[in-house]
């Protein structure tokens, strides 16, 4: 088997049956939560907390510069203090990493914003379990359907690809498509292709 063949044609496949009027749907909602000074907490494990941390900055950073100011998106990283998270695993229970961080943040209408391949992580399960009893607005991108997580949220985006990496790009393509599309709204149009985002 020709395994970068194969990976490509996966890939591939799997951006094309992203379900568009989802990510619009997910992408209003960030935006109205940033837009009402809301905020967005995000987690994720081993890739997929490489993906919340990334995505920290392209909406910190990116979108406030783009909009020139105008949003000031409050992203949180759930995944991105070894410290915290260490201390939580080691003193409390792995499971609670999330979680326990949350307690000390959230607020009424803030939204949890979750990456989970499989859809199946206790630590992540817990913080869902916990924003929507301190009544948080709940989005999910999984990769193996069906899930627990994808029962559980309010809004949840499932990749269907049963395959690690795709399933990680998948979700660093998504984070980037969301944070381009937000930024291209506050971008003079004449000047928009000139821009790298």
């Amino acid at each position: 088997m020709n395994i970068i063949k194969n990976y490509k044609e996966n890939l591939i496949k799997a951006i094309n049956s992203i379900d568009e009027e989802k990510i619009i749907k997910i992408q209003n909602k960030l935006l109205q939560s940033i837009r009402n000074n809301k905020n967005i907490f995000t987690c994720g494990n081993g890739g997929a907390a490489s993906v919340s941390n990334h995505l920290l900055c392209d909406f910190n950073k990116g979108i406030k510069i783009s909009s020139k100011y105008k949003l000031k998106p409050k992203i949180i990283s759930l995944s991105s203090n070894i410290e915290i998270i260490t201390a939580i695993s080691n003193d409390l229970n792995y499971d609670r990493v999330f979680e326990f961080q949350l307690d000390n943040y959230a607020k009424k209408n803030d939204i949890l914003l979750t990456f989970s391949c499989s859809g199946t992580s206790k630590n992540i399960i817990k913080a869902i379990n916990y924003a929507k009893s301190k009544k948080l607005y709940v989005i999910s991108f999984t990769g193996f359907a069906p899930t627990k997580i994808e029962r559980l949220t309010h809004l949840n985006l499932n990749v269907r690809i049963k395959n690690y990496g795709i399933c990680e790009d998948i979700f660093q393509i998504l984070m980037h498509m969301i944070s381009q599309n937000i930024r291209k709204k506050f971008i003079d149009k004449k000047n928009y292709k000139k821009i790298i985002l």
